[in-house]
Order: C-alpha cells, then structure tokens, then sequence
C-alpha cells in the first residue's frame, strides 16, 4: 500500500508541473486586443515576444507593459493550436510560422531595427530554431528565453499521451530528436543568446535549462529566483534581470539585415517555394 500511495505522491507532482505549463484562467481565451503593427513603423527596438505550451498571448500582459513603459514598442503572434488560440503545434512549424510573419512585418515596416525576441517556456525553443535554423539571426539582435528547457525537460513525461494531439510535447522530452537537431551546430555570433532560468522552476528543472556557452561573451546563462513557472512572466526582480540583459545586447553593434534564405537543417515543411511566398520585399 505504501508504494502505490508513493506512485500516486510521485504522478500527482508531475502533473502538477506539468500544469505549469497550461494556463486555465477563466478569461484567457476571451479575445484580446492585438498590438497595432503600424506602431512598429520606424521603430528602432522592436520586441516579439513567443508565449509557452498551452498558454495564449494574454499571459504577457503584464511583461508586455513593462517593456513598453521601458521604451520598446512590443509585439507578439497568435501561434495557434487548440482552439485556434493555445499554443500546441510542433515548434518547427511555429518557427517557421514566425518566419513568415515577422518577414512581412518588416516588408511592410523597412525602417524597423533589429528585432529581440523574448520566449516563455516553449515559446524559447520556437525563437531558437527560428534563429538557428530558419535564418532568422538575419533580423535578430537578441533571445532572451524564460524558463526555456533547452535541453528538453522531463516534465514532458507526463504529458507523452497527449503527444497526438500536440506532438510539442515529444519535441521537449529530453534529447528528443527535436532537441538533437535544435543543438547540432554552432549558435549565429551574432545573436545574443541568453537563458534565464530557475532552480526553483518545476516545469524545466534545473540544469535542463541551461545552454552551453563555451565561454562565448554572446551566450550567457543567468539565474534568478522564481516562485514558479509563470512566475518568469510577472515578477518584478526577474524583469529587472531581463531588462538588464537587453540593454547589454543593445550596446553591442547592431546585426546587419538581409534577405532571408532556407538554411540547412531547416523544417521539411519550410521549403523554398513556401519561404518565396510568404516573405514580403526586404529592404
């Protein structure tokens, strides 16, 4: 009796972590008002930021408003998924997804800078393989990723029977084949990549979150302390970390902007014909 009781203890906590990843609140479906796009015209440091595995855009609210009040002019992209609101498809395609989109809004904003990207959980992994793979370094200065399992998290376990409806969830098991492809290959010099994570975060726990830095100035690993996995998004000490880090990213010399092209070890479903259609003119 006592083992099973110690199985149900042991189920119970994984998925409780597990949770951490999803966002029930009553409200966050209800429909929320998108950042207008013009307001991006000229603007010289854009932000996108990426939202995690089964949340939606209302969970950056209140990261949202600081970085505005900070001086960013700040954006994010329904990823959908279930009900066309929660963030469930596979991170490739999301990644590629942003590609698409992030190329018009430049085709439509040429005097915009170089873009930082801000990723929450999942939302990281979708801004690293749009950087790595996609070639999106071509238009970023930064990723921040918050709570992001670099390394896959087993937290996912839990969660392996929901894989066929949303096959992320294989993706961020430890050194998924997913996670193999993401690590293979060097990071772009250029981009500034930097992992704030947690040790008191359940949902990637520690060292899952973690990047190799090689000693490299541009990839940097900083810890702080969170209460919980949404915790990244809200705490106040944790946005002071943050909003250090970009403005270090900001001082060094900008990326230079160019067309994008597919890259190697890019998503199956982002071929050259597809990559054609969706980029709008560069500048």
């Amino acid at each position: 009796m006592g083992h099973v009781l110690g199985q149900l203890r042991y189920w119970r906590k994984q998925l409780r972590y597990f949770a951490g990843y999803v966002d029930f609140s009553a409200d966050v479906a209800q429909p929320r008002t998108p950042t207008p796009l013009a307001t991006l015209r000229d603007c010289p440091r854009p932000v996108l930021l990426l939202y995690g595995f089964f949340s939606t855009r209302r969970t950056l609210e209140v990261l949202e408003r600081r970085l505005r009040r900070d001086g960013y002019c700040v954006f994010s992209l329904n990823l959908g998924g279930f009900k066309g609101t929660f963030n469930t498809r596979g991170i490739d395609d999301l990644a590629d997804l942003v590609r698409a989109k992030v190329e018009r809004i430049y085709g439509r904003n040429p005097g915009l800078g170089p873009l930082t990207i801000i990723g929450h959980s999942k939302g990281g992994l979708i801004g690293a393989y749009y950087v790595k793979k996609l070639g999106g370094w071509r238009r970023t200065r930064a990723l921040l990723t918050l709570g992001t399992p670099h390394n896959g998290t087993p937290r996912a376990y839990a969660g392996l029977a929901l894989g066929l409806l949303a096959r992320s969830i294989w993706q961020m098991t430890p050194m998924s084949p997913f996670i193999r492809r993401l690590q293979r290959g060097p990071w772009p010099p250029g981009v500034r990549l930097v992992s704030i994570y947690s040790r008191g975060d359940g949902v990637a726990p520690y060292p899952s979150a973690l990047v190799e830095t090689g000693n490299l100035p541009y990839l940097r690993n900083v810890e702080v302390d969170a209460d919980g996995h949404r915790s990244f998004l809200y705490k106040k000490k944790i946005y002071d970390v943050l909003l250090a880090e970009m403005r270090a990213g900001e001082a060094t010399a900008p990326v230079s902007i160019g067309k994008l092209t597919l890259v190697p070890g890019a998503s199956p479903a982002a071929t050259p014909a597809t990559a054609a259609a969706a980029a709008a003119p560069n500048t």
